[in-house]
């Protein structure tokens, strides 16, 4: 097939969208934007763009992530393809979904000066352009990876107790773990060191008077 071709064959816009997700008050939540202008001006929906001529869909996550919401740093990773014609009102796009999992931390200034949102992963509802499919595919698969990993995204800073990792685990998952059976599940992929701890939750007046815990780390 010759080069001039490809002209022949109609051609879809392709966009770039980004399910920023974090762990916030004990809850898995998404980060949001308010859009500016358009049909949609107003409206809360995620960070995206259109793929630049010549330019990677790696590199049009993070420009989104920087001009959109204002963070940068991110290592965003591809999630899926929405290809349904009629996801988007303004034409034929295809949507390469981006998901990253983050520290809330992370995302203060942004929030605080109103470049971001964030909320409730169970609450979304309806957004642009279906941008809660996005979402919706964005926590099954964050789920997965927490159901079978310790913490594969890196939320809690190391050394941490097993309450801490079994904690930051029900936050994503959205229900309680049973105590035993978690710990039996993760123990064989951490590193247990030397170290001990008291939970915070038996602290008293900031002062330590429960019994140590054993601190791990990930492999």
């Amino acid at each position: 097939m010759a080069v001039s071709d490809l002209h022949k064959y109609p051609r879809p816009s392709v966009a770039v969208d980004v399910a920023l997700l974090t762990v916030d008050e004990g809850r898995l939540k998404v980060a949001l934007i308010r859009r500016e202008g358009g049909d949609k001006g107003g409206e809360l929906s995620l960070p995206g763009t259109f793929l630049h001529e010549g330019e990677r869909l790696a590199d049009a996550a993070l420009r989104c992530l920087s001009d959109k919401a204002g963070v940068r740093g991110f290592h965003p990773r591809q999630l899926h393809v929405f290809d349904d014609p009629k996801r988007d009102d303004r034409g034929w796009v295809l949507s390469v979904a981006h998901v990253d999992v983050v520290r809330v931390e992370d995302l203060r200034k942004a929030i605080e000066n109103g470049s971001l949102q964030l909320i409730d992963v169970e609450l979304i509802g309806n957004l642009p352009y279906a941008h809660e499919e996005i979402v919706q595919k964005a926590v099954d698969a964050v789920r997965r990876n927490y159901l079978e990993t310790p913490d594969p995204w890196g939320l809690i800073e190391q050394p941490f107790i097993m309450s801490q990792l079994r904690d930051l685990h029900e936050s994503v998952l959205g229900r309680q773990l049973q105590r035993d059976t978690f710990r039996r599940q993760m123990e064989p992929m951490l590193q247990g060191t030397e170290e001990t701890a008291v939970p915070p939750s038996v602290r008293v007046g900031g002062e330590a008077r429960g019994r140590p815990a054993r601190l791990y780390r990930r492999n």
